[in-house]
């Protein structure tokens, strides 16, 4: 997919039920599994909701950035200034769309943009600690792993129901700049 037709913008209101419909398009269910991003081995019911995308969308220290081409929604990411470093989160990019480095430029753009707009030095992200392939992916792109978990939200279905009782977060970190 060529980078040139891409364009990126913070997310609004009116892109909430898009941004949902993605989210868990690329880690729930079925149709995850187009893609190789999928949680659905690890964790069935829902990944995010109306509530949550809206909380993210409104954060008045981040944003919600989206990433589309021809006008359709492709993929997205929160970023969200906290102090010494910039939170990456709700990483999603269209099964379909997978695979072929659109997941590379939006990291790309994510970063540059945590520079210019806070002046951040680092990014900080957390991943489910059993998805090796994931973090893998992430260490090719500069993060690393700290070794700091911590406890999935067990019995908090906004995030999901796990399939499995070991699930933890564990914390990656990327120097910018």
């Amino acid at each position: 997919m060529p980078t040139s037709q891409l364009t990126f913008r913070s997310a609004t209101d009116a892109d909430i039920p898009g941004l949902v419909e993605l989210i868990e398009s690329a880690y729930r269910g079925d149709a995850s599994r187009a893609g190789w991003t999928t949680e659905a081995d690890l964790l069935a019911g829902q990944r995010t909701d109306p509530d949550g995308v809206a909380a993210v969308v409104r954060n008045e220290t981040g944003r919600l950035l989206i990433a589309e081409r021809d006008g359709e929604l492709v993929a997205c990411c929160q970023l969200e200034h906290r102090g010494d470093h910039v939170y990456f989160g709700m990483f999603a990019v269209r099964p379909t769309l997978q695979g072929g480095g659109l997941g590379k430029v939006i990291m790309a753009e994510a970063e540059r943009t945590a520079q210019a707009a806070w002046g951040a030095r680092e990014m900080r992200m957390t991943v489910i600690r059993q998805r090796a392939e994931l973090i893998a992916w992430y260490e090719r792109r500069g993060y690393r792993r700290t070794g700091q978990l911590t406890p999935f939200p067990y019995g908090d279905e906004r995030f999901g129901i796990p399939q499995r009782a070991d699930l933890e977060f564990e914390l990656l970190v990327k120097r910018l700049g």
